[in-house]
């Protein structure tokens, strides 16, 4: 049994990526485990009459320790409620105070542990002075709360790791776990182009950060992940990427989804209906087509990463299919691309057009203003392949995050999900693969690759047998991008001639596969990681 467990993360009631999705739909199910004795830690980034709509503060909780709390070089916090499932307690850290002693810190983990701050730059001061002031209330709740036997202090990504290098300095008696949701090297290896699967045996971790300029991040990351008592990944792809380049062999405990975000029963078929009225109405105002109740609707999604997320072989595929299809009767396709960029505000024409005002009359492919409209990778690249409206594939560009207030869509990303009728991701970097796990939590059949830890979860787990399991795992390797590209065409041309009884039963299959991927079933990981790690620790204690 636990007496606390703290998980820190930069991501924490502040929803900027796919860690918040793990952290926000893990919480119900710890919380249901070992109710309060969960804190979450986050940074405290808001501002008064900017307040975060992902935190409820409340100051009754842990009011003993706040009151005699004597938290170091300023640091403060905020306790309340995180606004997920389970409502588990956060801690917002406001850490500024810690740059005063900057050097001091960055002197001792480089003494301590060898990590290279030298060579910083970008966000990396900010993550790891909130990692060191985590560490502190850390610290001070187990000096309040003594004796406990059994405290895990988890770290996830290299934004915190100088956090659980300072729990390691200043309580040793905290067993620690370290996850690695994505390498930051293996990340900037693929994102700069670099073959990293063909290659991955040969890559050095520590020639390849200073070759990348990644020598502070990298160190740290890999200096936290061989003190922790339990060092975490989230999938078999991801590590082989550690066990090369962290040069220490993880446990997986992979990512699942929270099911109670998914409405059921009459709610579902309301909401799959609301979305695609809106998503029609969207492309018909900006485009000037006219789009049927049988037309077929897809999307791709997530973080702006235009290779490792496969965005290039999305929009390749999606000009093999129009030509494909050019010149038949058949219904139309309309693919989105709903990916957040550089987004400047709504367009004023296009909101004039939903509301029966004149047609758009230029740049009929995006939804938004975008601060950088020439520069933007997406965009140019509709350009480029001429996926202009009037074909049997039309392509839209949402650059904007979906949060029901983006002036043109309104509804929410979750919410949005049920009015597709497939959904493609076919990554190239991809540690684990949130977007197709949600996709098919709300009855979406998806198209991913084998790249991806959830594809081959899904090959693993189901087979590829679309008609078992509702999806398709692309084989996708560092040599085959156009026969992948050809591939994927097919793919969602066959989704494309399916009726509409085997469109239900592609459906329903995603469904029980996702289900398959929750929370509940999926938990178990962590619970070993964690006895792991204080099994170790006790270990190291004993000595």
């Amino acid at each position: 049994m636990l007496d606390y467990l703290f998980e820190t993360s930069w991501e924490v009631c502040n929803k900027v990526g796919g860690i918040y999705a793990v952290l926000s739909t893990k919480a119900n199910t710890l919380q249901q485990l070992y109710k309060d004795k969960v804190i979450f830690i986050g940074p405290d980034l808001w501002k008064e009459g900017n307040e975060s709509p992902y935190f409820s503060e409340r100051k009754t909780l842990l009011a003993s320790w706040r009151r005699n709390a004597k938290l170091p070089h300023g640091v403060s916090v905020r306790v309340g409620r995180w606004n997920v499932p389970g409502n588990p307690i956060a801690i917002l850290v406001d850490y500024k105070g810690v740059y005063d002693v900057k050097d001091d810190i960055y002197g001792q983990m480089w003494e301590h542990y060898g990590v290279d701050s030298l060579h910083a730059y970008g966000d990396y001061d900010e993550s790891s002075m909130f990692g060191v002031a985590a560490a502190m209330v850390i610290e001070s709740i187990v000096e309040w709360a003594e004796p406990m036997g059994n405290v895990i202090a988890h770290f996830d990504e290299w934004t915190t790791g100088m956090g659980l290098l300072h729990v390691k300095d200043h309580c040793p008696q905290v067993a620690t776990v370290f996850t690695t949701h994505a390498t930051s090297i293996g990340r900037s290896i693929s994102g700069n182009g670099k073959p990293l699967y063909d290659y991955m045996e040969g890559y050095n971790g520590d020639q390849m950060a200073g070759e990348l300029n990644m020598q502070s991040k990298h160190s740290l990351e890999k200096a936290a992940a061989h003190a922790a008592d339990s060092f975490t990944t989230v999938s078999e792809v991801t590590g082989r990427e550690c066990e090369q380049l962290l040069e220490r062999t993880p446990v997986v405990t992979p990512n699942a989804f929270e099911q109670g975000f998914v409405p059921r029963g009459k709610k579902y078929v309301q909401a799959r209906k609301v979305a695609r009225e809106r998503l029609l109405s969207v492309a018909s105002a900006l485009t000037g087509e006219t789009y049927g109740d049988d037309t077929m609707v897809v999307a791709t999604s997530g973080r702006c990463e235009f290779r490792n997320k496969g965005i290039d072989m999305y929009l390749d595929a999606l000009n093999v299919l129009r030509t494909r299809l050019a010149g038949t009767d058949g219904r139309k396709v309309l693919a989105f691309v709903l990916v957040p960029a550089w987004c400047k505000q709504a367009r004023e024409d296009l909101k004039e057009a939903l509301t029966g005002g004149k047609q758009v009359e230029y740049n009929k492919i995006i939804t938004h203003e975008l601060h950088n409209h020439g520069c933007d990778v997406i965009e140019n690249k509709i350009n480029e392949l001429g996926l202009y409206p009037g074909s049997n594939a039309d392509v839209i560009y949402v650059p904007c995050y979906l949060t029901g207030e983006d002036g043109i869509v309104d509804i929410a990303y979750y919410d949005l999900l049920a009015g597709l009728d497939l959904s493609v991701f076919p990554s190239y970097y991809e540690p684990w693969g949130y977007t197709p796990l949600e996709s098919m939590a709300f009855a979406v059949p998806t198209i991913t690759t084998d790249l991806a830890g959830y594809g081959q979860w899904i090959l693993d787990t189901c087979g590829n047998e679309v008609s078992k399991c509702g999806a398709v795992v692309l084989h996708r390797n560092d040599s085959n991008y156009s026969e992948t590209v050809h591939a994927l065409a097919s793919c969602i041309e066959a989704f494309y001639r399916m009726d509409g009884d085997e469109m239900q039963s592609m459906r329903n299959k995603a469904q029980e596969t996702a289900r398959m991927a929750s929370w509940e079933n999926f938990i178990e990981y962590y619970n070993q990681a964690y006895i792991k790690a204080i099994e170790l620790n006790k270990n190291k204690n004993n000595k």
